[in-house]
């Protein structure tokens, strides 16, 4: 059961009153995707919708992402200026085209809003125009942070080496994300980790290459390359411990140019995921380790690498705590529910959650009538998403910078 915490201000009704033009601006930004880091678009739109409110902006000199500061009107009991909090929304797409038959789907070939990138961006917007509202009342500073780059493209590391979080050093950090997989307003989430690891591993596989009817004049990479693959599934499952899991996938294989040519090498790429640096470390030691000794094994060389991806994002209790005790006041007995164990998914705002505590939690989007197990999921080409939960992902926004910068994580 959720206990109920007691806020000082209705964010519902106020996320309510302001859903029209979160979803405006929602619909703007998914009818215009943009990829990566460099996202003018969107962010001309999220300027001009927070244009007039008493935020000082700041710029990401590598992205197109910005921080808006909204510094409080009255002091707070950590000190003359009171608390700093971040709220985050991420606001690039993914290289898909859309096929979900909206009015206002995408009008950008080969991109579409299938993470709901486009409401965190709207939700956070509207909290900040909700917050600036009342910025006489706030005991402290809310740095709202908008950025580009989320799918894989490290947004938020590149924003923190641009010194944005410097600016206005935050003491806790929240974030929001959709699923159309969840019950519709329905926050879920856990403490500790929430989120995987994301590293990229490769590994070129070299022999001799030959005919491919005289093997024996040949060093074939081809079963040297699928006995690796075989062997880090071994591993995997005989060496990992359970209570500490790990995730290596090769999802590529190249090699070959014709039925009758062996050829001299082979590529592997594929993704290791982990939730604890410790695992972390050990299957990046045994990727090169079995890569390298199975194919010196065969005669063959392996060059082995691995692309550093995102980190564990992993949960503050304390901050998990107060968003599944806000999730009461917003959304009511059932709002919110533990996930049992976390997703093998990643997620860039972990840049963020290793400099500053804080938590990350997901909010049912599931439209009504419809199936949460069965709706098209994150990624899909036909995701959508019950626009009227963002008035709650507004409110929950707004719950969180209140009660954090009265009462910390206390």
């Amino acid at each position: 059961m959720t206990t109920t915490l007691a806020t000082r201000t209705d964010w519902t009704a106020i996320g309510a009153d302001l859903l029209p033009d979160v979803v405006a601006l929602r619909r703007a930004i998914h009818a215009e995707p943009e990829v990566g880091l460099h996202c003018p678009l969107t962010t001309q739109k999220a300027k001009a919708a927070l244009a007039g409110l008493p935020l000082e902006i700041h710029d990401s000199t590598s992205t197109t992402g910005f921080v808006a500061i909204l510094r409080g009107g009255r002091s707070g009991a950590a000190g003359s200026n009171g608390r700093t909090v971040l709220l985050r929304g991420d606001m690039d797409a993914l290289p898909m085209t859309e096929e979900t038959g909206l009015p206002f789907a995408s009008i950008i070939p080969g991109a579409m809003h299938a993470c709901g990138h486009d409401a965190h961006t709207a939700m956070l917007f509207g909290a900040a125009k909700a917050l600036c509202a009342r910025r006489e009342e706030l005991a402290g500073t809310i740095v709202f942070m908008f950025q580009p780059g989320e799918e894989g493209h490290h947004g938020a590391r590149h924003m923190i080496a641009d010194g944005l979080l410097d600016i206005a050093r935050p003491e806790a950090a929240f974030a929001l994300h959709i699923s159309p997989n969840a019950p519709a307003g329905v926050f879920v989430g856990r403490e500790g980790a929430l989120l995987a690891s994301t590293d990229t591993v490769l590994a070129t596989i070299r022999g001799k290459g030959g005919h491919a009817a005289m093997p024996h004049e040949a060093i074939d990479p081809i079963p040297v390359a699928c006995a690796i693959v075989t062997a880090l599934q071994q591993h995997v499952a005989r060496r990992v411990p359970v209570a500490d899991p790990a995730v290596l996938t090769i999802t590529q294989i190249h090699a070959g140019s014709s039925h009758n040519i062996i050829p001299g090498e082979v590529k592997l790429m594929g993704t290791l995921r982990t939730l604890s640096e410790t695992t972390r470390e050990a299957m990046r030691a045994a990727f090169h380790q079995i890569a390298q000794g199975i194919a010196a094994a065969h005669g063959c060389t392996a060059d082995t690498s691995i692309e550093e991806g995102y980190p564990v994002t992993m949960n503050d209790p304390r901050a998990t705590a107060l968003m599944r005790d806000l999730a009461g006041t917003i959304s009511g007995e059932r709002g919110w529910s533990t996930m049992p164990a976390p997703m093998m998914g990643g997620e860039d705002f972990s840049y963020v959650l290793r400099d500053v505590p804080g938590a990350m939690a997901f909010i049912g989007v599931a439209a009504e009538g419809s199936d949460p197990r069965t709706n098209p999921p994150l990624h899909n080409t036909r995701m959508t998403i019950d626009e009227a939960v963002m008035a709650k992902g507004v409110a929950m926004h707004c719950a969180l910078a209140e009660r954090f910068l009265e009462h910390g994580l206390d």
